[in-house]
Formats: structure tokens, C-alpha cells, sequence
């Protein structure tokens, strides 16, 4: 269960990077007044604001759920600790 929530957390964290990247900057509108391209993209001439902004709303969430179902999984799992347990004590030497 723990590595299908682990898997799931990796592919929405990748796919919220790319949805971010797909943004445009709030500089970009007066650009694309002037004639800078604003009909050559991806989404046409009005943008995917709406769009873009509840895909990446929906994909934050998700990633937010995943990392408290992981940190919930990780408490409850028993400690473990590569320094041994039981520690030798070393033998007395006579030093006299």
C-alpha cells in the first residue's frame, strides 16, 4: 500500500512541475497585446488561465493528501536504528 502512495506521490509532484511550467508569468499579458505571439500558443490566443489554474489546484491537493498519508505511514512504523542495541562493554583491565 505504502509504495503505491509513495508512486502515485512521485508521478503527481512531476506532473504539478510541468503544470507550474506551463504557466504563463503575470508579465506576459502585455506582451501578447502588442502582437507578441499571443495566437501561437498552446491553448490559443486567451490563454488556459482557468484551465491551467484547476489542474494545478487539483494536483496540489493531491500531492498535499499523499504527503500526509505518507508522514501518517511513516509515525506508525517501529524505528529502526543501525547503531546496535545492546552495546559491548568492554573487560576491566588490571592497571595497577
Amino acid at each position: 500500500m505504502q509504495s503505491i502512495i509513495v508512486a502515485l506521490h512521485v508521478l503527481v509532484a512531476l506532473f504539478l512541475i510541468l503544470v507550474v511550467l506551463l504557466q504563463t508569468g503575470k508579465g506576459a499579458g502585455m506582451g501578447s497585446a502588442f502582437g507578441g505571439g499571443g495566437s501561437q500558443t498552446m491553448f490559443g490566443s486567451s490563454g488556459a488561465g482557468n484551465f491551467l489554474t484547476k489542474l494545478t489546484t487539483a494536483a496540489a491537493i493531491i500531492f498535499m493528501i499523499t504527503s500526509l498519508t505518507l508522514t501518517t505511514f511513516s509515525s506508525k512504523k517501529e524505528s529502526q536504528s543501525v547503531i546496535p542495541s545492546e552495546v559491548e562493554v568492554p573487560a576491566e583491565t588490571d592497571s595497577k
